[in-house]
């Protein structure tokens, strides 16, 4: 009976040293994980837009703002602090030709300095003109053509031949006579504002060589102008396929001057 006694109490005594063998190993620290090895990326300060800067204003220092770049990614056209660090300073007073969002990289090419013009001559192309021309919500699709749309512009205007060799009445007809040209602004309205999708306006202002000013010009005085917005898929465009019903005949004006007609077809 002793001894049985003696066994069990053995046996205690050994599962308690194992039990307090196993706790003492638990409260050991878990062995530290394997440093990760971090890639640094190469990067370069360029100069970005601080907030969105609309067509035509004229940028201040708060406008602008260096910002880390990763040096693959970094454009040639950006300007960077390492080549040009007084940029900001430079840049000051230069108008944006285009607009920019918050954060976009500045570029030269889209930046003017104006040096006292006004903003329309700095947002024009070189060798570009600006004319401005009446319109309506009839001869304006309704004031749904906003700056940067392009439009055809359509003359139509009474025809005196055609009344003279028929047998009496108002003849009248109408020609596209420039293709794809850029809206520059709508009265005083250079760009959308606060998300507005329609702008009624009476004068639109057109981009043109200055051939094209001159057929703009004398075509206010032929008749009634109306601009045909046309469809961003075909912007880059100068004509639409099968677009004219007129057997493929140039469009253009006819000008009758001391009895000698001459057509004036545009660029």
């Amino acid at each position: 009976m002793k001894a049985a006694r003696i066994v069990v109490l053995g046996v205690a005594v050994a599962a308690g040293g194992v039990a307090a063998l196993l706790a003492g190993r638990s409260s050991e620290p878990p062995p530290a994980p394997a440093p990760v090895e971090v890639t640094k990326i190469d990067t370069v300060d360029v100069l970005v837009a601080k907030g969105d800067i609309a067509l035509g204003q004229a940028i201040s220092g708060k406008d602008m703002q260096w910002q880390q770049w990763p040096t693959a990614a970094a454009s040639p056209s950006f300007i960077r602090r390492s080549e040009k660090p007084d940029a900001i300073d430079a840049l000051t007073g230069a108008i944006a030709r285009s607009p920019f969002v918050v954060g976009e990289p500045l570029r030269e090419a889209k930046l003017i300095k104006a040096n006292g013009s006004g903003y329309m001559a700095a947002v024009l192309d070189k060798g570009m003109r600006a004319i401005s021309t009446e319109i309506s919500p009839e001869t304006g699709a309704g004031g749904f053509i906003l700056p940067n749309d392009r439009v055809d512009v359509i003359l139509s205007r009474r025809d005196r031949d055609a009344e003279k060799a028929g047998a009496g009445g108002e003849s009248h007809t109408s020609e596209t006579i420039l293709a794809n040209i850029r809206i520059l602004a709508i009265d005083q309205t250079l760009g959308e504002k606060d998300g507005q999708k329609v702008v009624i306006g009476k004068t639109a202002t057109l981009e043109l060589t200055p051939r094209q000013a001159e057929t703009l010009a004398l075509s206010r005085q032929l008749g009634t102008l109306s601009l045909a917005l046309r469809s961003l898929a075909d912007a880059n465009e100068k004509t639409l396929p099968n677009d004219d019903d007129r057997g493929g005949r140039k469009v253009g004006i006819n000008t009758v001057r001391f009895g000698v007609s001459t057509v004036t077809a545009p660029k």
